[in-house]
């Protein structure tokens, strides 16, 4: 059922009619994606597919094993992870973690989604791992459970390295999985902070962060290969997008073309609560041990639309007239149809808010004789 509702999402914003969407964003990258958070639905995309280098955005991925870990309980904030000497060596983007050296998982987090250190993220990674290698085959393992088709990655860095590539959509489907997890935003808008007790300063690689209202993250990267990447996220009015920019030649370009995209989503779609227009009547069971159901509206209540379509939506309940016991907790009775100008777009499921067992040989009998002595 959810999948059906997302492809009658998918078919209603591709049918909207021309001209409904202004001020398509600006975009001076090799491949761009502007995607909702809640729904998952792709807004605007370039080349959306293409194999491209992502540079230290790749640490998207890194953050979400991460934080996952941490949700387990197989990580804390306050752990001292010891530095090794092949964490220690990392090249590019740093804090100058030295061999032996200790640092708290909160810092050394800090210290990978403010200013990119590859050196803590490869210390994080051998905690979690054993081995930068280990690591990366979670990353691939993780990578092809959000169903990542265009992404293979050799490191948690981002260094460059063959056969290192991704693509603006699977960088979008990564960074919406972080932001699941909410408190990923306790690094990510981190304008400037410290680590080692104040003893080093660190800056926000990500501008927008400072100077983009609602901005909530989330990683940049730039190589002379991969050229100037970043995804970009933000939320406004209860609506967060995800604004992806692979391969723009300078970094004000990527920084313009995220703007950009973002500008586009807030000002052209809203989430829209959908609920039903009048309380939803019971629904008759057959052969249970309580007569009638309570259906509910199943999963989120909220669609995306054009902002211009908001006054147009209305709905519409359908329901069984009655169902058979027994019946199960979360079993579908029905849909609530979503239109707009009149027309059907897509149905959110209607299920049982409680299950309801079947009468027994001896309840059906019992049942019957109390009808029998009623009707006399």
């Amino acid at each position: 059922m959810k999948r059906c509702c997302a492809a009658l999402l998918a078919a209603f914003l591709l049918a909207a009619p021309a001209g409904a969407v202004t001020g398509a964003p600006a975009v001076e990258a090799q491949a761009a994606v502007l995607m909702e958070q809640e729904t998952g639905q792709v807004l605007f995309e370039q080349n959306a597919h293409d194999k491209l280098e992502p540079a230290s955005v790749t640490k998207v991925m890194t953050l979400l094993l991460v934080m996952e870990a941490l949700d387990a309980g197989r990580l804390t904030l306050d752990e001292l992870v010891t530095v090794s000497a092949n964490a220690a060596g990392m090249g590019g983007s740093q804090v100058y973690l030295k061999e032996n050296e200790q640092m708290t998982v909160d810092e050394l987090i800090k210290a990978v989604a403010v200013v990119s250190g590859n050196d803590a993220a490869v210390a994080l990674a051998e905690r979690l791992a054993g081995s930068e290698a280990a690591f990366v085959e979670r990353m691939n393992q993780r990578a092809a459970e959000l169903g990542m088709a265009d992404t293979h990655f050799v490191n948690c860095t981002g260094l460059p390295a063959a056969g290192h590539l991704t693509s603006a959509y699977d960088i979008a489907v990564m960074s919406r999985a972080l932001m699941r997890h909410p408190d990923i935003r306790n690094y990510t808008t981190i304008w400037m902070d410290s680590i080692r007790g104040g003893q080093f300063q660190l800056s926000n690689t990500n501008r927008l962060v400072r100077f983009y209202e609602g901005c909530t993250g989330l990683k940049t990267g730039s190589t002379d290969t991969a050229g100037y990447c970043l995804s970009a996220t933000a939320e406004r009015d209860g609506m967060s997008l995800i604004a992806v920019v692979l391969k723009a030649d300078t970094s004000d370009r990527r920084f313009e073309t995220a703007r950009s995209l973002l500008d586009f989503g807030f000002a052209n779609y809203t989430l829209l609560d959908i609920q039903p227009g009048q309380a939803l009547p019971p629904v008759t069971v057959l052969l249970g041990e309580q007569s009638q159901v309570q259906p509910q509206l199943s999963g989120s209540p909220r669609i995306l639309v054009e902002r211009d379509q908001v006054d147009s939506v209305t709905t519409q309940v359908r329901l069984a007239s009655d169902v058979e016991a027994p019946v199960e907790p979360g079993q579908t009775l029905g849909e609530l149809v979503v239109l707009v100008d009149g027309q059907e777009q897509q149905s959110l499921p209607l299920t049982a808010r409680q299950g309801v067992a079947r009468l027994s040989v001896g309840g059906i009998f019992s049942r019957f004789l109390r009808a029998l002595f009623l009707a006399g």
